[in-house]
């Protein structure tokens, strides 16, 4: 087989995220390239939770709906998940807790064998995982080498239910794996790719309040902040978290924050302060569902336009939508860059898909990063923090620097910081900010703000934008459609948009909310939208899914 899809499931607190990553590096050992999707409610225990591993000979960023192993802790599992079988497909389970009869199904006493090696109840996995890999055909020392790398304690006795259950398994019948050749690879989440882009973007300093789906970033920077000499720090409120970034924006120190779009709501203010004080700040919106509280721990592309608008007034900023884990890494940097270059905030936007999922990430195809940097006072004669140039850049200099007095002012100002209401110095101040924004448009136009994939002659282009370019890639070079997906949202890259759409008469928007928020948007600036597919039930599309709906909108 070229491929395979496991679920893995159970209760919160059961330790499925952990069991799918193993899963997941156990194929990565083996030369597959691998996906995970994760599914969990609001609930620090109890609730149904769920892993969806896919490992493929080829690149993929989406989970399947049919799955080849259907792994259950509990009876919920096997309940809800019984309709992803296919013929070949096998199930294991816990036979201490699902009492029910399993067609197909294999029951191992997983809490007594655990109980029985002196291990600790969430070592189920462990005997979980030994039966799947003796399903599989994977080598038994394959499957150690990863569970050494993974369980930082009790290794031994997990090794022991490991080896256990894998003896139960032995004799059966089941699909086996066979060694591949993607290249070696990571296996990593958004969150914590992301902030390996903001690392290598010279980040200095990381401010977030903890807020699902952003906190992996906040976590993941915090646990290696001494091998970076990184500052992370966790505020007490989201308006804090945006003016510390600015406070150490202002003494020179490259500050990114995160948040979700709750957060981000309370933060509209700080943008409009950062957009009239120039002040250079890298923000993670990772969306979730909403309006408000919405469903905290599922998925959604509905915060576009709301963060394009947010703030009061008008003022450049550059909103970034990565679609996969390169773009992810190549746009945290670059961000960076661009933010202290034009001293503009920067948007960068994921989603819960884009952000806890797991993904190999190939660094081969996340090399061709820009090296943008800020422009700094020469200290010649006297400073003037917003001194009026042709492109509209001001020279930076930073506290205490001899010879310069920094102000940083939300108020209209003059050159040198000072508050004015002059009507000349007022029109001049928003002058530069269209100055600025004119130069960031022509520095993007040699950037990679539009991609595409599939049939690059194909007459009808899907149009995607975010987590949901793996799955339209997929789709569309499966049904001979081209691709178009925009990373930069704004300012919009027109005319290399208007390139990648040559030849194509139809177009169809997929995105994951209800409005179409992406053929809004294109539409604003001129181009015809035939037909929407849109999914809100804050789920991601799965490759069948997508091709279904497609299939009905091009019949």
């Amino acid at each position: 087989m070229d491929e395979f899809s496991v679920l893995v499931g159970g209760r919160a607190g059961d330790g499925i995220t952990e069991a799918g990553m193993i899963i997941a590096r156990l194929y990565n050992q083996l030369g597959y390239c691998l996906y995970q999707y994760l599914d969990y409610p609001s609930l620090i225990r109890g609730g149904h939770n769920f892993a969806i591993v896919r490992a493929s000979d080829k690149k993929i960023g989406a989970h399947r709906d049919r799955v080849d192993f259907l792994l259950a802790l509990n009876q919920e599992t096997i309940d809800r998940h019984e309709w992803r079988l296919k013929e070949s497909s096998i199930v294991i389970y816990d036979s201490d807790e699902v009492k029910s009869q399993v067609d197909r199904g294999i029951g191992l006493p997983l809490k007594t064998m655990a109980k029985e090696a002196g291990a600790p109840a969430i070592a189920r996995n462990s005997g979980l995982i030994g039966a799947f890999s003796g399903a599989a055909g994977i080598e038994e020392g394959v499957v150690e080498d990863v569970l050494r790398k993974v369980i930082p304690k009790s290794i031994d006795e997990n090794l022991e239910v490991a080896r256990r259950g894998r003896e139960e398994i032995d004799g059966e019948e089941g699909l086996k794996v066979e060694r591949r050749s993607y290249p070696c690879c990571p296996v990593i989440t958004g969150n914590e790719i992301i902030g390996l882009g903001l690392l290598r973007g010279g980040l200095d300093a990381y401010v977030a309040y903890p807020m699902t789906p952003s906190s992996g970033i906040l976590h993941f920077l915090a646990g290696v902040a001494d091998d970076f000499s990184v500052k992370v720090v966790h505020p007490e409120n989201e308006i804090a978290v945006i003016l510390m970034a600015q406070g150490f924006a202002y003494a020179g120190k490259r500050a990114a924050l995160g948040t979700s779009g709750g957060g981000f709501c309370l933060m509209t203010e700080g943008m409009s302060l950062a957009g009239m004080a120039e002040m250079p700040l890298v923000v993670v919106v990772s969306m979730r569902a909403g309006p408000s509280t919405g469903v905290p721990t599922y998925t959604a592309q509905s915060d576009l336009h709301f963060v394009m608008n947010a703030g009061q007034g008008e003022f450049p900023r550059l909103v970034i939508a990565p679609g996969d884990l390169e773009q992810a890494f190549c746009w945290s940097a670059t961000s960076m860059g661009l933010a202290w270059k034009y001293q503009i905030p920067v948007i960068l936007l994921s989603d819960k898909t884009l952000s806890e999922s797991a993904y190999s990430f190939n660094l081969a195809e996340a090399r061709d990063i820009p090296e943008i940097g800020p422009v700094h006072w020469d200290g010649e004669g006297e400073y003037r923090r917003y001194a009026r140039t042709d492109d509209g850049i001001s020279p930076l200099a930073f506290p205490p620097m001899k010879g310069a007095v920094t102000k940083a002012n939300g108020y209209a100002h003059l050159e040198s910081g000072i508050t004015t209401e002059d009507a000349h110095e007022i029109r001049a101040v928003q002058e530069k900010s269209l100055q600025k924004e004119k130069g960031l448009k022509k520095e993007l136009e040699a950037l990679p703000a539009v991609r595409t994939y599939g049939d690059e002659y194909g007459s009808v282009a899907l149009l995607c934008w975010g987590s949901n370019k793996p799955v339209c890639a997929e789709v569309g070079e499966r049904l001979g459609l081209r691709v178009v997906q925009p990373v930069v949202m704004n300012p919009f890259p027109i005319a290399q948009f208007k390139e990648a759409l040559e030849g194509v008469e139809r177009k169809i928007s997929v995105e994951t909310n209800s409005t179409g928020q992406l053929a809004r948007l294109v539409r604003c600036i001129g181009f015809k939208v035939d037909d929407q597919i849109l999914k809100y039930d804050a789920r991601p599309f799965s490759v069948e899914d997508l091709e279904e709906r497609l299939i009905e909108v091009t019949r």
